[in-house]
């Protein structure tokens, strides 16, 4: 005997606020969030999982178990949670270390270089705390810690002055195709 399909049926007043809502979330780019809330709305309208997950093009299961969330526990149930992956090695102690560390430059640490790269803080984590990472992840730790990027400014070393700025107002703005404004 085949399975009579979820409908949940929603105050007049609730299904306006999840519209409301799931606009909100569009505007704050929460993308995920609006899916669920739309699932939720689409249900309330008797459509069936099936048809939601081919409007909304996600896995019939998910759209069931939103459902049965939204259900068993209200809107807060469809809004971001904690999302699964591997725990961090570097605990929030050593993350607090390691902005000491970089704080304090790459010079005190040994290095001869004034800036710091990705490779460099890669192998004071490998020295220090003895975790392995690639240089790409090092790069979303350190913006997870909220370190900027510094690029370095070419400056011609032996430049004169006086002859870079004769180029900039006279030279180059006849070779260049359209005039400087």
């Amino acid at each position: 005997m085949p399975t009579k399909p979820r409908i949940i049926k929603l105050h007049v007043k609730t299904s306006h606020k999840l519209i409301l809502l799931k606009k909100e979330a569009e505007r704050a780019g929460e993308y995920r969030v609006a899916k669920r809330i739309h699932a939720v709305l689409l249900n309330n309208q008797e459509n069936t999982s099936t048809k939601i997950a081919n409007l909304l093009q996600a896995p019939r299961s998910k759209v069931s178990e939103w459902l049965r969330n939204y259900e068993n526990y209200g809107y807060d149930a469809l809004l971001e949670g904690h999302r699964s992956g591997r725990k961090s090695e570097l605990s929030q102690e050593k993350l607090i270390e390691l902005g000491d560390i970089i704080d304090s430059g790459p010079i005190a640490y040994g290095y001869t270089s004034a800036v710091w790269n990705s490779i460099m803080i890669r192998d004071v984590i490998q020295n220090e705390f003895l975790v392995d990472y690639h240089p790409a992840h090092v790069r979303k730790i350190l913006h997870k810690m909220n370190f900027s990027v510094q690029r370095p400014k070419r400056v011609l070393a032996r430049a004169n002055e006086e002859q870079k700025n004769k180029w900039r107002r006279y030279i180059y703005p006849n070779i260049k195709k359209k005039p400087i404004n």
